[in-house]
């Protein structure tokens, strides 16, 4: 950090892995991790330029190598940047890795991550501790991949992140699972392009008390137009009492990512001028809008910190829009869909089609 700064690089505010600079009237922009660092700029001298500079101040401990072109790999994905005003994000290796690397040969596929039991806690009975152990490593790579470039599968590791202290037999079986869909969707790459870098869209929904103990579950993706760049799947941390309400505390865990987006791009040099938040649930929405003066009886004790986005809609920071039940896409993290409504949401979440493209039929 110390030298980039040396070096008139700037960094950004919120994300201390992210600096700029802006060199011939363009923006060059470096991100990295640890030893691994991606550097971009319009013209290619300048990229030449800082890998001298590179090598200069690093050399000493060893060549600083660099891969030039369209083709990068980087942190455990592979970008393809050859389609114009795409990326295309590809964790294939990484993916195959985890199921040929698995104790168990895995040949069978399934056409969903996870069955409509996902939440219920089934076979109770524990798993020995070898078993315990590769659950554990297994899940956390589900946990990088998801995160990366298969956020088709973040709420069914999600879900057994939260398992991992303790799992029993009903866990192992959806692991397995989990590994089959892997492995009948392994080519599967996430496609990224954006219609337009001032409208952030975001699509957050709820699953009221589907656990257990009663909770509601929250789930949620932000697109630029083409795939999901962030996606959002947690088991909310209190009860509450309605559908209404769910939807409300859901909006509320889902806020911080929705702002800090907003900060971050801006940071970058992309002026917001819409931060869209899509619900399907039109008396949230009331609330959101216009806080405790829409509360009824039965949302009147809520705690004000969910009227959180109130404060924010109120400041421009965020705009509420409402989609129908039926296009909710933040549906997806929130429930283990089936179908082909699992089919379609999932296409445009990888970015297959777009969200125009997608025709879901009421029933």
């Amino acid at each position: 950090r110390k030298d980039l700064e040396g070096n008139d690089f700037k960094f950004n505010d919120y994300d201390p892995c992210v600096a700029n600079k802006t060199v011939v009237g363009r923006q060059h922009t470096v991100r990295f991790h640890v030893d691994d660092l991606m550097s971009s700029h319009k013209n290619p001298q300048v990229n030449d330029m800082f890998f001298e500079w590179l090598n200069e101040k690093y050399g000493k401990h060893g060549e600083v190598k660099a891969k030039r072109g369209k083709h990068h790999d980087f942190l455990g994905m592979k970008f393809d940047f050859s389609q114009k005003k795409k990326v295309i994000i590809d964790q294939k290796d990484y993916v195959d890795a985890m199921i040929d690397n698995f104790s168990i040969k895995i040949k069978e596929t399934e056409k969903t991550p996870a069955a409509e039991d996902l939440f219920s806690e089934g076979d109770s009975t524990s798993i020995d501790k070898d078993r315990a152990e590769e659950f554990h490593s297994v899940v956390a790579q589900g946990l990088y991949v998801c995160k990366r470039a298969r956020p088709d599968v973040h709420q069914t590791v999600t879900v057994l992140c939260t398992r991992v202290k303790a799992p029993n037999e009903s866990d192992w079986k959806k692991l397995i699972r989990l590994l089959k869909f892997l492995n009948g969707t392994r080519g599967d790459v996430l496609i990224l392009s954006a219609d337009n870098l001032r409208t952030i869209k975001w699509y957050a929904d709820s699953s009221f008390a589907v656990h257990p103990d009663f909770r509601s579950y929250t789930g949620g993706y932000m697109t630029f137009g083409r795939g999901a760049i962030q996606s959002l799947s947690r088991k909310q941390k209190l009860n509450t009492k309605s559908s209404t309400e769910a939807e409300l505390v859901g909006a509320d865990d889902a806020s911080t990512m929705i702002l800090w987006t907003r900060l971050f791009l801006e940071q970058q040099g992309y002026p917001i001028d819409q931060n869209i938040l899509y619900q399907d649930n039109k008396s949230t929405i009331l609330l959101q809008e216009n806080g405790k003066r829409s509360s009824s009886k039965r949302t009147r004790a809520l705690n004000i910190r969910y009227f959180f986005l109130t404060d924010q809609i109120e400041k421009g920071n965020v705009t509420v829009k409402y989609c129908p039940t039926n296009e909710m896409l933040g549906d997806y993290w929130t429930k283990p869909l089936q179908g082909r409504k699992f089919e379609l949401f999932r296409d445009v979440i990888m970015g297959y089609i777009t969200f125009d493209e997608l025709h879901v039929s009421p029933s």
